[in-house]
């Protein structure tokens, strides 16, 4: 199917059904009930799982097949921005030719870094990614290059954003938000209510969905390609190589660009979905945060950076809003000694601190899982599958026993 072994077709399948039924899979407990804080359904956080899975995925192919750690990702992810806005400014809210030019803008910024940065490697590349990517949002918080030029090019510090005043030049009067070709605005939402439980269906969500299933089903095929299995021999033995007179350097150069193509394109959902470009996109915590959902995930593995995404996220907008309120109407049923002390001891971890809880299940992930989630996954499937084996011959055993 679509050029893929079974087991690759079986994975696309599992990626398909999961995004195109998430408001179902998000929102396990009914709307009125206490446990309604942990459902995750609604849109804006749904098109995050989605939008930083595609970052993360064009990552790991950087990440996970070359073994070339960057910290300066972030810096398309705000390229691809900035582009789509533009085009917001200069055309109107259709979403396809912002995410062309975000597409083309970010190649553009990944083949000059890449060609510089690739000249090193190990740590050395990491630390050239990372200035580059922290003199990009330099020079966006402070729109160093627009008043050279004398135009606003970021907006700096403010961020970058539509105004009526902008030229808008295909600009129809009904377009206020958003659109896929003046036939979908990407904010429009359907509710369905089912017995206690709420289900939003929003087409920006389903927007960004398909394109993330489009750059999963195009990360199998680079995996299970000629290139794909170059860049593997690069991450086992790059100096054999070398030695062998083969020019790794393209390669990798065609890999950066890929990924930095990837982040772009995330970068451009994001302000697809809400037309606003800020410079702390570029910031290096957000670099920081997609070396930690393709490793929290499993680095090298085609749906652990789709995982390690959708968990990361999901503790960024769920636990961090659990505060202390919350926590007593949890535990009001003790006594109120007992009450404050539960309270006391769990608050630090959720709310303000919900960074403490990711960071120790980071640490015991590397240690205990170091292939990450997917890793765990498949202990969990071996597990069962041992013990339906153990299961299968004692009744074996069992049948085949003479009677006495």
């Amino acid at each position: 199917m679509l050029g893929l072994n079974k087991k690759d077709a079986s994975l696309l399948l599992v990626v398909v059904i999961l995004t195109m039924f998430a408001p179902f899979f998000l929102n396990p407990f009914p709307t009125e009930s206490a446990m309604a804080q942990f459902n995750a359904g609604y849109p804006d956080l749904m098109q995050r799982f989605v939008i930083f899975g595609i970052f993360a995925i064009g990552f790991n192919l950087l990440f996970g097949l070359t073994g070339y750690l960057s910290f300066g990702h972030a810096a398309f992810l705000g390229v691809g921005s900035y582009a789509v806005v533009w085009m917001y400014k200069l055309l109107d809210y259709n979403v396809l030719p912002g995410l062309l030019l975000a597409v083309v803008v970010s190649a553009i910024f990944a083949l000059a870094i890449g060609y510089i940065s690739l000249r090193r490697s190990g740590i050395y590349f990491s630390i050239l990614t990372l200035a580059f990517a922290q003199m990009m949002f330099a020079i966006s918080y402070s729109d160093l290059i627009g008043r050279f030029l004398g135009i606003s090019l970021t907006n700096g510090e403010t961020g970058l954003q539509v105004y009526t005043s902008d030229p808008q030049v295909l600009l129809n009067d009904w377009e206020t938000v958003p659109h896929l070709l003046g036939l979908i605005e990407m904010r429009s939402t359907y509710t369905l209510d089912l017995a206690g439980w709420s289900f939003d269906f929003n087409a920006g969500y389903y927007f960004c969905a398909f394109v993330m299933i489009l750059a999963f089903y195009l990360a199998i095929r680079i995996f299970r390609s000629p290139f794909g299995l170059m860049l593997r021999a690069i991450k086992s033995n790059q100096q054999r190589l070398n030695y062998t007179g083969l020019n790794t350097r393209p390669y990798m150069l065609a890999v950066f660009v890929i990924s930095g193509v990837y982040a772009g394109l995330a970068g451009g959902l994001m302000a697809s979905m809400d037309p606003l470009a800020g410079a702390e996109r570029m910031q290096w915590t957000a670099s920081g945060e997609v070396v930690l959902m393709t490793i929290l995930g499993g680095a090298g593995t085609l749906i652990g950076p789709v995982l390690g995404a959708g968990f990361i996220k999901y503790f960024e907008n769920i636990f961090s809003k659990i505060n202390e309120n919350v926590l007593h109407t949890w535990f009001n049923f003790m006594p109120d000694g007992l009450e404050n002390f539960v309270v006391a001891i769990i608050y630090p971890f959720i709310g303000k601190g919900w960074h403490l809880t990711l960071g120790l299940m980071f640490m015991m992930v590397v240690i205990f899982l170091p292939g990450g989630l997917v890793e765990g996954g498949q202990r969990i499937a071996k597990l069962l599958k041992r013990g339906k084996k153990d299961d299968d011959g004692a009744n074996t055993a069992t049948a085949t026993k003479p009677a006495e």
